[in-house]
């Protein structure tokens, strides 16, 4: 049988397609010679061109462009921020690390390995049904502990059921305590301002938002000197050493900008497609349901369950149609195991290995949610065919 690319892309949350003000800015730049730390005019003029780009972010971002650190992944942002403030916080006795229980890998996983090999005592705060932080409990929890509390890391959405989370309300309670945020699959499709947040740090990725693959950014308050994890040319306020990326900086910048100025249009327009796209695979599947809320939400992130089905074996199905969708989180693909961010929400383990993560994004149609709508019943036939799971609910 042939394989072939899938012609229908339902998986924007993992990676979205580069938008063309981006290609033209990474096309122009990478066909440039020059370091942009060389002293030399060439070098100079790609830095030049590339704080131009970080004023562009920090501008999208809500930020001072000093607050701007480039970074090669969402990951290493989010690494860079959880390790180095609990380093800097560890020097005055401060060893509590207050997060919720459905974050990323990439806040959970270095949160884990400071709690295995660093002493860290970890607090995770408990999410509603819907997937909102309890607040009650964070205050209860920030009340016993503040002394010993390093800092606090609340994702600003939740990438697998898109809810949005009161990160003002979180700030506001934390008082002086830093807040980080890992705001990758907010930034550019939702509103997001780190100063008028209160933030001390905030991780965005440039491919979420139509940007290149490769870089990122850790947006770190002036003032807080973290400690940092690679070490090498003093790059980024001597936070994060190494070559500057100026292709992907820059393109990262033009697809920002681009994702600001057409926010609201594109908020309208993949909102009506997702109402759609609940609308018609619910009422082709009448016993499934959608995890999260629709309304505090991404306006693109659908997560369904369809019970009594295998997730993996839905998502392949899908794809043998030319439609893409996920399981979850694309870091953890390939590996079949329930998602914490379900089993956060109060799903059963069968129920979470059966559910799949729709996300658009602005090249999705009408007609591609219809063919969804068209082929999602005897998909899910099969697939409880082929798993002979006893339905659920």
């Amino acid at each position: 049988m042939a394989v072939h690319s899938p012609q229908i892309y339902l998986d924007h949350a993992a990676t979205t397609p580069m938008v063309q003000p981006a290609i033209d800015a990474l096309t122009a730049q990478i066909l440039k010679t020059g370091n942009a730390s060389s002293l030399h005019s060439t070098g100079r003029s790609v830095r030049k061109e590339l704080e131009e780009a970080r004023e562009s972010i920090a501008k999208a971002a809500g930020c001072a462009a000093i607050d701007v650190i480039f970074t090669g992944t969402g990951t290493e942002a989010n690494n860079l921020a959880i390790k180095g403030l609990f380093w800097l916080a560890a020097k005055a006795g401060k060893k509590v690390i207050i997060t919720s229980t459905f974050e990323h890998h990439a806040v959970m996983d270095p949160i884990k390995w400071l709690q295995d090999h660093e002493g860290a005592t970890v607090i995770e705060i408990p999410v509603s049904k819907t997937g909102s932080l309890d607040l009650t409990t964070l205050q209860k929890v920030v009340d016993q502990h503040r002394a010993q509390i390093a800092f606090i890391s609340i994702m600003h959405s939740n990438n697998e059921i898109g809810t949005l989370q009161p990160i003002e309300q979180v700030v506001k309670i934390a008082g002086d305590i830093p807040v980080h945020t890992d705001a990758v699959q907010s930034f550019g499709k939702v509103d997001f301002n780190f100063n008028q947040l209160g933030l001390t740090a905030a991780t965005i990725s440039a491919h979420k938002v139509g940007g290149p693959l490769g870089v990122a950014a850790l947006i770190l308050k002036k003032g807080v000197n973290i400690e940092p994890v690679l070490h090498g040319g003093g790059q980024e306020r001597d936070i994060r050493s190494g070559t500057f990326n100026a292709p992907g900086i820059i393109a990262f910048a033009a697809a920002a900008s681009n994702a600001i100025a057409q926010m609201n249009d594109r908020d309208t327009k993949i909102r009506k497609l997702k109402s759609l796209l609940i609308t018609k695979v619910l009422a082709a599947v009448p016993d499934a349901w959608v995890n999260g809320q629709s309304e505090n939400s991404l306006p693109g992130v659908v997560n369904i369950t369809f019970p009594g089905t295998d997730s993996e074996g839905l998502l392949l199905l899908l794809d043998m149609e030319g439609i893409a969708c996920s399981t979850g989180s694309a870091c953890s693909a390939g590996v079949h195991r329930p998602s914490h961010v379900l089993l956060a929400i109060g799903l059963s383990e069968d129920e979470t290995t059966s559910s799949l993560r729709f996300s658009l994004g602005d090249s999705n149609t009408e007609a591609e949610i219809e063919k969804l709508a068209l082929v999602i019943a005897s998909v899910v036939e099969k697939s409880r065919s082929a798993a002979n799971k006893k339905v659920f609910k």
